[in-house]
């Protein structure tokens, strides 16, 4: 089966190619993980070019700042990093640990309704961000809302398997 082809696996966009990283074909990395160094642990990435998603190997990596410097395989110079600037990196679902029974990935809950307390349907869960403080669901429905992510004062349950998050939030805020 090709990378394409796997129907009960999902895609995970887990960061970017940043920019080369000296002239030996070294390449910045931003990671979307709350862990960068985590990103280091999949094997193989694919890279999303020319239409399509690409297995790659990842040769040799580390910590460099607040993101990753990596070496991948096929990529031997300055020019080869310099072509792959800005491409994203993913992962399967399936390469991914399994999340505790508490925990969730942000990519479970994508998609999600968010309902309040009151039972107003406020829209689907489209996409999360860090903050300082808290994450932050972006809720889309008649309205965009932003609501935060804070489990036992905000979000009072996450039901997978119907798929609603239940949330003490005032629409009117």
């Amino acid at each position: 089966m090709g990378v394409g082809e796997q129907l009960d696996d999902q895609l995970l966009v887990m960061g970017r190619l940043a920019a080369p990283f000296g002239v030996k074909g070294w390449l910045r990395v931003t990671p979307y993980t709350e862990l960068p160094e985590n990103l280091l642990h999949y094997s193989p990435w694919y890279l999303y070019r020319q239409d399509k998603w690409q297995a790659v190997e990842v040769v040799s990596g580390r910590l460099h700042g607040k993101g990753l410097v990596v070496q991948l395989k096929g990529c031997a110079d300055r020019d080869d990093a310099a072509a792959l600037t800005g491409t994203d990196i993913g992962i399967y679902r399936s390469q991914l640990p399994p999340a505790d029974a508490d925990e969730f990935y942000w990519s479970d809950l994508v998609g999600m309704q968010v309902i309040t307390q009151g039972g107003k349907v406020l829209g689907q869960l489209d996409y999360l961000f860090e903050t300082g403080a808290n994450d932050v669901m972006v809720v889309k429905g008649e309205q965009e809302y932003l609501v935060p992510y804070v489990e036992g004062q905000v979000v009072q349950s996450v039901d997978l398997e119907a798929r609603v998050i239940r949330v003490d939030w005032d629409p009117d805020f």
